[in-house]
């Protein structure tokens, strides 16, 4: 089964975890997922199944939007809750200075990733070092912060939600609002509402042609060369520029790449979305 979709990722659920109950619920044993959530956030993880786990690098994933609730006066290394290890009360601050800290950090921001984060140093994950006790450098990003708003201040939890551009770390981005305020600050809930078009609908299956970034072709040749992997020539195709486009049959598409008139298949013959083919085996528990 092919499916494309959206689930709601419960808390204290790891993003990989979570893909056991899925694989049940829908009968399947090829299911993937995109953008990972840490355990203690919730909300939009975009899931596949089948050959559609294959569509991940080529879907449409940003902007991305988070509502997150800072609790000020908490220092946590892991930015979040897991890992929490002083509570201290801190003297509350002007509305007004709160809205103007969030304010500055709109545009184009460098920060470093919170240590408790899955990138790999040396083959190995950041976190899982931090968890045996054992030292991590990481260099520093640099993320686009469309929009951030203050939904509520309500001491010590200051309530928001950004907009950012895919690879942004909204614990790190609590922790500047924290440090521009000059106190200790950890996320105490993280939700996902969107990754660009995608939204969580009650896991509706989606048409993947609706959210692929890449341009389409299209092939005057015998589909048939298509639907069987073979040699394609560049002759036929109505673009001939280098690029990754897609093209389309009557049942399956598939991803192809131009180089120096050269055509090369990056994915193919990928069966087209049916929504009657899409339904999950049977209600199950979470």
């Amino acid at each position: 089964m092919n499916r494309l979709f959206v689930v709601n990722k419960p808390i204290f659920r790891s993003s990989n975890s979570y893909m056991g109950y899925v694989k049940r619920k829908y009968g399947t044993k090829k299911v993937g997922f995109s953008g990972t959530l840490d355990p203690f956030a919730t909300g939009c993880l975009i899931v596949a199944t089948g050959q559609y786990t294959k569509l991940f690098q080529y879907l449409d994933k940003t902007p991305k939007s988070y509502k997150a609730t800072l609790w000020l006066g908490v220092n946590s290394p892991s930015l979040d809750i897991e890992q929490v290890d002083a509570i201290r009360e801190v003297t509350p601050f002007p509305l007004t200075q709160i809205e103007e800290v969030l304010a500055s950090l709109k545009g184009e921001l460098t920060y470093y990733p919170p240590k408790f984060c899955a990138k790999k140093i040396g083959g190995r994950r950041a976190y899982e070092l931090m968890r045996e006790g054992k030292e991590v450098t990481l260099k520093t990003i640099t993320s686009t912060i469309y929009d951030i708003r203050l939904l509520n201040y309500n001491h010590p939890f200051v309530h928001f939600e950004a907009t950012v551009s895919e690879g942004t770390y909204i614990r790190s981005l609590g922790a500047l609002i924290a440090d521009k305020l000059g106190v200790d600050g950890t996320l105490s809930s993280l939700h996902r509402i969107h990754e660009g078009k995608f939204c969580f609908e009650n896991e509706k299956a989606l048409d993947p042609f609706q959210h692929l970034t890449i341009p389409r072709n299209s092939y005057s040749g015998d589909e048939n060369y298509l639907e069987l992997g073979k040699k394609l020539s560049i002759d036929y195709f109505s673009i001939k520029e280098d690029g990754v486009y897609l093209i389309e049959t009557e049942h399956f598409f598939s991803i192809v790449e131009i180089i120096n008139g050269t055509v090369s298949y990056r994915l193919n013959r990928i069966a087209k979305f049916k929504e009657e083919s899409c339904t999950a085996s049977k209600p199950m528990q979470k």
